[in-house]
């Protein structure tokens, strides 16, 4: 027979590549984990993995069990979420997983909330990017992910040939990682709660020739400038919304870390656009923020959404996390 507890054995073993970094993840010993996957094995009367070197990897019916067993252990949290519902919402749990932004902008108020209210929901934290968060959800690890994604840019396709020194393999990989971070932003799965439009904010040095104009910047105003980009998903929408601005960003400097952005603007290496939220996470010391308009004329901004698998969705307390969640994003 097979057991919940071996498929989620075989999950950390498929994810960490060894039976010693599975055992560290689940918190029990490598002989246990050596023990489960026999265990397992013998249910199924056919090995599950096969070793690679120093570590190991699935076998082709290793791979075809963890394909049902990530359907399996959603629908087990979706069931054990709504028994402990029965309760009245005096038990129960939702693990959040959440971007840095929304962690400390959103996430704090909306537990605040909850807790204040059901102080016998258990919420836990951790933090992962999409598409990650995602992976995580549809995997059962979560109940609900806050996540974000980007408005198509119209023209963005019909980017011009790169100008101003950028190499063609700098594009190229903006482009590539902009595609392969856009396949996880397919949520007709899901259940998406919309939270909130996150406006990007222009970050230029406080000498610069538009940082006392007063009103927005078209993002054409800055074609000539030297820019600095942030994580990949970010950095692939800057350059869709440059190519529709009619341009292509010269990005000197990369970083996935805000308070670097501000400090390598502040000291006039370049420009950027943060969100709304990062802002508020760090002291935008030496710089100037200003408003920033697409080539559409309108606002640019970032959608953040709240999502979930159906089942969870009528499961009391993740809607009840919704719900909260929502709230703290009307009250901004």
């Amino acid at each position: 027979m097979i057991e919940a507890r071996h498929l989620r054995v075989l999950r950390a073993v498929a994810r960490t590549g060894s039976f010693s970094a599975a055992a560290r993840e689940l918190g029990c010993t490598q002989p246990a984990i050596s023990q489960q996957m026999k265990a397992l094995e013998k249910s199924v009367d056919t090995p599950l993995v096969v070793r690679s070197g120093r570590g190991m990897q699935l076998s082709e019916a290793g791979r075809v069990l963890l394909k049902h067993a990530t359907g399996i252990l959603a629908g087990l949290s979706a069931a054990e979420e709504e028994v402990a519902a029965i309760a009245g919402l005096r038990a129960g749990r939702v693990r959040l997983v959440s971007f840095p932004t929304a962690s400390s902008t959103l996430v704090p108020p909306a537990v605040a909330r909850l807790r204040g209210t059901h102080p016998g929901v258990r919420v836990s934290l951790v933090e992962a990017e999409p598409p990650e968060s995602l992976a995580m959800l549809r995997g059962g690890e979560c109940e609900v992910a806050l996540a974000f994604r980007y408005p198509q840019t119209p023209g963005s396709a019909a980017a011009p040939a790169p100008a101003h020194g950028t190499p063609r393999e700098a594009r190229a990989e903006a482009n590539l990682e902009a595609q392969q971070l856009s396949a996880g932003a397919d949520w007709s799965d899901l259940v998406a709660t919309p939270l909130l439009d996150d406006p990007l904010v222009g970050l230029l040095p406080a000498g610069h020739r538009l940082a006392g104009r007063g009103g927005p910047v078209e993002l054409a105003e800055l074609a000539e400038e030297q820019w600095i980009a942030g994580c990949p998903q970010c950095r692939g929408h800057l350059v869709e919304l440059c190519a529709g601005a009619g341009f292509e960003p010269r990005i000197d400097f990369a970083t996935d870390d805000y308070p670097a952005v501000v400090g390598l603007v502040a000291a006039g290496l370049g420009v950027a656009v943060l969100p709304g939220l990062a802002l508020e996470s760090v002291r935008p010391d030496g710089v100037a923020t200003v408003a920033v308009h697409a080539a559409s004329g309108a606002p640019a901004v970032r959608q953040v959404v709240a999502l979930t698998l159906p089942d969870l969705a009528e499961v009391p307390a993740v809607a009840l996390m919704l719900e909260r969640l929502s709230g703290a994003a009307a009250d901004r």
